[in-house]
């Protein structure tokens, strides 16, 4: 199969929005218009329940895992690193949901969680504590996306992982901006917050 193609099948499997289809299958809401309005499994947790979380939050790791283990099979590290990318950047700017998304810190875990798993053990854990102290989501993941270069070079990953884990680093923490300015001034929402408050698209 040519790069090419696989770059854009990756790129198109991450912008599939699961959070917005299971939720809306589930309850028949826009995820996108209640809670902290972004597509992803926090705001699912939040405003339509744990299983329908659960899923959103298999299905976005788990295109993030096929995009990597497609490009897999051609051999080539280069290609693997940059389909890693494509299918984040796919879920972060979906062209289904007029070039917007969530902020990709699901479909990064797996593509991760599949090229590094002895790297990314010790941020499972970092990640597990990280929320049960502090009850932020967005702050356990940017602090993981901050590690996972570092632990790539830390397990001697080859280097075309190295950077994919920089770009992924990159791509979450900007994505989680509006985050950091919330955790600066304490407004950010812990994870079980209830926020009714319908949002505009």
């Amino acid at each position: 199969m040519s790069s090419y193609i696989l770059l854009f099948n990756a790129f198109l499997l991450g912008s599939i929005p699961f959070a917005y289809i299971i939720s809306w299958m589930w309850t028949r809401i826009d995820i996108r218009t209640l809670g902290s309005g972004n597509v992803g499994a926090t705001n699912v947790l939040r405003v339509v329940g744990v299983i329908p979380a659960i899923l959103t939050l298999l299905c976005d790791a788990g295109k993030g895992v096929l995009a990597v283990a497609l490009a897999c099979n051609q051999g080539d590290l280069t290609l693997v690193a940059l389909c890693g990318i494509a299918v984040v950047l796919g879920h972060c700017y979906s062209p289904f949901l007029r070039f917007k998304g969530g902020k990709g810190m699901a479909t990064a875990a797996g593509v991760a969680v599949f090229l590094m798993p002895l790297g990314c053990a010790p941020l499972v854990v970092l990640f597990v504590l990280v929320v049960l102290v502090s009850r932020f989501v967005s702050l356990a993941s940017i602090i993981i996306a901050v590690m996972l270069p570092v632990m790539a070079l830390v397990f001697n990953y080859p280097l075309q992982y190295v950077w994919m884990s920089i770009a992924l680093a990159i791509i979450v923490t900007f994505r989680h901006r509006e985050n950091i300015k919330r955790l600066r001034n304490g407004t950010e929402g812990h994870i079980l917050e209830k926020k009714e408050k319908e949002r505009q698209i």
